[in-house]
């Protein structure tokens, strides 16, 4: 039985579903949260760049460093951070996919 099957007919929910679904969300609630936790701590460790890191007139950036920030510390933190709010986007679909699915 897919999702798609399980939101649009009215047949009973499985029993199995309704036991895991309080674990399910459980652990969805606590996924997210971490992630959310994990995305503040990046931001606040992330250093500001007060010149936005490029050049004001010519909107390039000149040094070397910062052609290859991806492999610093601050590229490793944007990717952190991306990737962790790309998880949690994903994690609050399916919870509410399992919410819809669960409160029918």
């Amino acid at each position: 039985m897919n999702f798609l099957n399980l939101l649009l007919t009215d047949k009973p929910i499985p029993n199995w579903i309704k036991v895991s679904f309080p674990i399910v969300q459980t652990i969805l609630i606590i996924l997210i949260a971490l992630l959310a936790l994990a995305i503040i701590i990046c931001v606040l460790v992330n250093p500001s760049n007060p010149d936005g890191g490029s050049n004001a007139i010519t909107g390039s950036n000149e040094s070397f460093y910062s052609q290859n920030k991806g492999s610093s510390r601050e590229g490793r933190l944007r990717k952190i951070i991306i990737v962790s709010s790309i998880c949690i986007f994903v994690f609050t679909v399916l919870y509410l996919i399992l919410t819809r699915i669960y409160n029918r």
